[in-house]
């Protein structure tokens, strides 16, 4: 993978909106070969509708959210967190209750 330097004004990238089980997700993508950054809203109230077994580096921008784990267990993310998780290696669900934004990278680099 090859990208040259550039800059994001993430106010330009359209937004695609992901309905959860409850609540709505909002995707600003920038997609590369094998590489996808994203910045992610949840609204108040959501609730992923899936189980994900991608991995992703997952930084807390604003706001707050908690990752199910398939094992029961519940992590909270806060301003400041971050997290990161490899393809495969623990299934995991988000939900927020006042909202959440996020910046999020993942790609092939994490299987």
């Amino acid at each position: 993978m090859n990208i040259p330097f550039h800059t994001t004004d993430w106010q330009k990238i359209p937004v695609i909106e992901h309905k959860g089980e409850t609540g709505t997700a909002y995707w600003k993508t920038l997609q590369f070969e094998g590489l996808r950054i994203r910045m992610v809203e949840y609204s108040k109230n959501y609730k992923a509708d899936h189980w994900c077994e991608k991995g992703h580096l997952i930084f807390c921008m604003e706001g707050e959210m908690d990752t199910e784990l398939s094992d029961g267990r519940i992590i909270s993310l806060s301003k400041g967190m971050s997290y990161q998780v490899s393809d495969g290696s623990s299934s995991h669900r988000t939900s927020s209750a006042n909202g959440v934004k996020l910046f999020i990278v993942d790609g092939d680099f994490l299987k």
